[in-house]
């Protein structure tokens, strides 16, 4: 009896001490998750890809064509004007998402700011090309951006430095404190007809979108789907954006590491 007793405590002993490996286990692959691994692919993808190339030149040679259409009948009353986006729309910023693949870490407003005081984000590409020729057309070219407004000094040198029409403080108009572009573009609309919208992020184009859940997204772009491609232009971003914050990950930003690869895992839709 005794001995049974004793064999029994062993391998509960046992059972326990395997049962906490395995958490530790867990809990260490958890931890030693990157945090960036699932953007690889994707910021591949931007830098290397012609597909991406041809998005980028598809997007600009259909906002020429729709420019080229509004300026035949120009019935308004106000002048023509352009909103864009600036980030992944005119600009790349694919080296910072690369710097945080390499560092291994998460957005930070201090590595940001090191970006854009730098001044090196490239052109994507035809965007030089159509921003100029809209100029050339009278069309006034006007950049909301959510970039702080303490980053307008380094955001417009780096416009300039690229050819970029419109880059003053008239036009390159950032945020203060609300990430909501609307008030930004009522305030353009008080003296300027906007006759396209350009962006990344379906924010650029409309309130309608701003905190909405991506099954909302998703129906929101199918209540407008005759926009796109004929008022809105979109250009392509799967690095980050809205898509992931608000939508993937329920704009909620206090996720651990481990929870956010949990949730993308089981969102994936499969068969």
């Amino acid at each position: 009896m005794k001995n049974s007793t004793l064999f029994s405590l062993l391998i509960f002993i046992i059972f326990i001490g395997c049962k906490s490996q395995i958490t530790q286990v867990k809990q260490e692959n958890s931890r030693n998750i990157p945090i960036k691994e699932h953007t690889i692919q994707a910021v591949l993808w931007q830098q290397n890809a012609a597909e991406y190339r041809a998005l980028t030149y598809q997007a600009y040679n259909l906002a020429r064509i729709q420019l080229d259409n509004i300026l035949i009948k120009n019935e308004f009353k106000k002048p023509i004007a352009i909103v864009t986006d600036i980030d992944e729309t005119l600009l790349d910023n694919s080296p910072y998402a690369g710097k945080q693949v390499e560092l291994d870490e998460d957005y930070s407003t201090i590595r940001w700011t090191e970006w854009v005081k730098k001044e090196q984000a490239k052109s994507i590409p035809g965007a030089l090309s159509f921003f100029n020729y809209a100029k050339s057309k009278n069309v006034t070219i006007f950049y909301i951006s959510n970039r702080s407004s303490k980053q307008t000094k380094e955001t417009i040198k780096n416009l300039k430095v690229k050819g970029f029409p419109f880059a003053d403080k008239a036009h390159v108009i950032l945020k203060n404190i609300d990430n909501q572009k609307e008030t930004r573009r009522n305030r353009v609309r008080k003296t300027h007809e906007i006759v396209l919208f350009l962006g990344d992020n379906l924010t650029d184009f409309s309130s309608v979108f701003e905190n909405q859940s991506t099954f909302q997204r998703n129906k929101s772009v199918d209540s407008l789907k005759t926009f796109f491609g004929r008022k809105f232009i979109i250009f392509p971003n799967p690095t980050y954006g809205d898509w992931e914050t608000k939508g993937i990950l329920e704009n909620k930003f206090n996720w651990t590491n481990s929870q956010k690869d949990s949730i993308r895992r089981k969102k994936i839709i499969s068969y």
